[in-house]
């Protein structure tokens, strides 16, 4: 474990007025808070790992994708997330840097309804100005009030599903790129069959269907050649609309087109790559729901942080 502690603050109060983010934990120094300069400069090593520049910047980024991650999750039962502490270590193996701590009422603050008098977490026993079975019995009610919403900080009551339409089976292939994407930012996705061109009727009666269950969807129109899935779709439909036409080496150039320029009153996107195509339906979703956002906002953080490893190999002649 890396004796470095990093505090990230919603609203300003406490430590976070002296401006340092981070403290080291010396308990004979009464754990200073230090700046980001004192710790590239102590040049410390663990597991073989020498805190630099690259290091600092891992944690630091990763300290704020945690809170906001647990902020966003919070939000939905009423909470503010006031403030979070963690600490990260070195994985032995791999010598990279890893998230080393318990995230629990003892390393936040949560005021509900953004009410400091309602607090629910340890500082409730720290504002004690006497200890007594009245302030204990207070204090245990505030961390069992915690432990109930943690629960429920993995669900979510935004529902969201992704339909994706394909011209022909023959793209089957395609879809299932997308839907495996779908799956890995938690999204139910659901493969039909259907042909704007050949089978109009039908094409609006599967729309018709799943707009009458009442769950939030993005329809994703896979076709190839002249694309009349997707514009077909946007222009019947209030739900978002995504082409992505499986191009192919030949024509693609050509067919892109009808993906591309619409006749006006249409909104339907066009993105080529399947992964693509889920991320931006994840997105959409983000918007209302915690869980898919998390899983978007951590993507972002892991694709930053392969960025700044594969930069120090490079600087450091190891790539």
């Amino acid at each position: 474990s890396i004796p470095y502690e990093w505090v990230v603050e919603r609203i300003a109060s406490c430590s976070f007025l002296k401006r340092n983010l981070c403290f080291f934990k010396d308990d004979a120094n009464n754990d200073p808070q230090w700046s980001e300069e004192q710790l590239i400069a102590a040049k410390f090593c663990f597991a073989g790992l020498v805190i630099g520049q690259t290091e600092v910047d891992i944690m630091s980024h990763a300290t704020q994708a945690i809170f906001e991650i647990l902020e966003k999750s919070w939000l939905p039962q009423n909470c503010t997330l006031v403030d979070m502490k963690i600490e990260f270590g070195v994985d032995i193996t791999t010598k990279e840097i890893v998230l080393a701590d318990v995230i629990d009422n003892d390393s936040w603050r949560l005021w509900p309804s953004g009410d400091r008098s309602q607090q629910k977490d340890k500082q409730s026993y720290r504002d004690l100005k006497e200890v007594t079975p009245e302030g204990l019995q207070m204090v245990k009610k505030n961390f069992e009030w915690v432990a109930e919403r943690v629960e429920l900080l993995l669900k979510s009551e935004s529902q969201c599903r992704v339909v994706v339409l394909m011209g022909s089976s023959s793209d089957l292939s395609h879809c299932e790129k997308i839907k495996k994407a779908c799956g890995n930012f938690g999204i139910p996705c659901e493969l039909r069959v259907t042909s704007a061109h050949k089978g109009p009727d039908e094409t609006l009666r599967i729309k018709a269907e799943y707009e009458g269950d009442g769950i939030p969807t993005v329809f994703v129109a896979v076709a190839g050649r002249s694309n009349g899935l997707g514009p077909v779709m946007s222009g019947n439909t209030a739900y978002p609309v995504i082409s992505c036409p499986p191009l192919t080496p030949d024509w693609g150039a050509q067919d892109v087109w009808s993906s591309l320029r619409l006749p006006s009153g249409l909104g339907c996107s066009t993105i080529l790559s399947p992964e693509g195509s889920a991320q931006f339906a994840a997105q959409i979703f983000g918007l209302n729901n915690h869980l898919v956002w998390a899983k978007l906002r951590a993507s972002i953080l892991n694709t930053w942080i392969s960025l700044k490893q594969a930069d120090k190999k490079i600087r450091e002649g190891n790539l």
